[in-house]
């Protein structure tokens, strides 16, 4: 099939695919007599393995050592799961981080009065200073 095919069947852009060609992440295509990719339904399953990986935001490295562990008959389940707690606890490290930027903006913006005066908390906040930089 070609790449509109493939990217339709795989849920990923024929961008991507590209892009996924060019980093090696998937092995690149066979070509037509025409010189059009011809992609395989192997070809498909590994694009929709890696849509899905991006989907729970695995990065391009550590879905390079899932496609390996994929294609490895031979692999131990535990090799597996040490990758996908990791990357939950890095979730999870970025969510906490994000709670406190939550927290720290609510803060500012209930300390701002929102009127038409130029004190700001919000804006003295991003400045790091407490009193008015006049």
């Amino acid at each position: 099939m070609q790449i509109g095919q493939a990217a339709k069947a795989s849920g990923a852009s024929a961008k991507m695919i590209r892009h996924y060609e060019s980093i090696g992440l998937i092995a690149p295509a066979e070509r037509r007599d025409s010189n059009y990719r011809d992609y395989s339904s192997d070809d498909v399953a590994r694009l929709q393995f890696v849509r899905r990986a991006r989907d729970l935001g695995f990065p391009i490295d550590r879905i390079r050592e899932l496609l390996a562990l994929w294609g490895d008959r031979g692999r131990s389940s535990a090799e597996v799961k040490r990758i996908a707690l990791d990357h939950v606890a890095e979730l999870e490290e970025r969510i906490a981080g994000m709670r406190d930027m939550v927290a720290t903006l609510h803060r500012l913006a209930d300390g701002c009065a929102g009127d038409g005066r130029p004190d700001c908390p919000i804006i003295e906040g991003l400045a790091g200073c407490r009193a008015s930089q006049g």
